[in-house]
């Protein structure tokens, strides 16, 4: 296995592996070149470990972030060739995009568009900013000031400040708006209406039945309003029962597509 010997490099975590990662790539498939490989892996490590810890405190647990800043060495180890140059300005954008991506992707307890993610840590990095140089917090058009968005913007990436975590339904409100001692969120919310589906089938079916011609809508009225037999109804039109049945059969068939219809078009 090579020396690690240290030379100048710009963190303290960053040995010198020129040598190891030149010999890794003429080394075929096999017991040698994984054994190099992790040896590599190793080494760099430390560094993996420095980036993970400064994503800290921002919602995810240290040891996921440090999970994943270790699968991001991995890929860099073995996407890295010796002709780009040093290993660590390839492994470092690497790892962070790792990280970034495992916040944007697993962390979001509401689905988030990215470019309203990217709103949200430019104001967050603003607002820690503006408090950092006076207490209070920062208006709306400071914020915006600051990092160089529109007010617009700006209330987008606060609102989604509160997309990242969420509240459970079991979680107690008081009337001046703290927590505990008070009604359970889901207490607050609203519950479908029983009623709901069969207004909206009526509305749906309203177009047809107004389009049939008359005596589909009358027949259509003396079997499901007046509740009359299709005996009942074939006697009052002077038509056979089979008639009747066939006409029914054809007119909900048109009448249920075309409500489906309308509503997908609604929808």
């Amino acid at each position: 296995m090579p020396t690690t010997a240290r030379h100048q490099h710009n963190h303290h975590d960053a040995p010198d592996t020129a040598a190891a990662f030149t010999r890794l790539e003429t080394l075929e498939p096999g017991p040698e070149h994984d054994a190099l490989r992790d040896e590599l892996v190793v080494q760099w490590m430390p560094m993996a470990q420095r980036l993970a810890g400064k994503y800290r405190n921002r919602g995810a647990e240290i040891e996921d972030l440090r999970q994943v800043a270790a699968m991001g060495l991995v890929k860099a180890v073995d996407r890295y060739e010796a002709a780009r140059g040093a290993f660590e300005a390839y492994a470092i954008p690497t790892i962070n995009g790792e990280l970034k991506r495992h916040f944007r992707d697993s962390l979001w307890a509401v689905h988030v568009p990215r470019r309203v993610q990217e709103l949200r840590n430019k104001v967050r990095t603003a607002r820690r900013d503006l408090t950092t140089a006076r207490p209070g917090e920062p208006s709306i058009a400071e914020l915006a000031a600051h990092c160089g968005l529109d007010e617009a913007e700006v209330r987008d990436g606060l609102e989604a400040l509160d997309s990242f975590r969420t509240l459970s339904l079991d979680a107690e409100f008081r009337a001046d708006g703290g927590e505990g001692d008070g009604p359970a969120l889901a207490d607050t919310l609203g519950t479908a209406e029983p009623g709901f589906e069969t207004v909206l089938d009526r509305e749906a079916v309203k177009p047809a039945l107004r389009a049939l011609p008359e005596r589909e809508s009358r027949i259509l009225y003396m079997r499901f309003f007046a509740d009359m037999t299709q005996h009942q109804i074939a006697t009052e039109l002077g038509i056979s029962q089979m008639h009747v049945s066939r006409l029914l059969s054809r007119t909900c068939s048109r009448v249920r597509s075309q409500a489906l219809a309308g509503r997908r078009d609604a929808a």
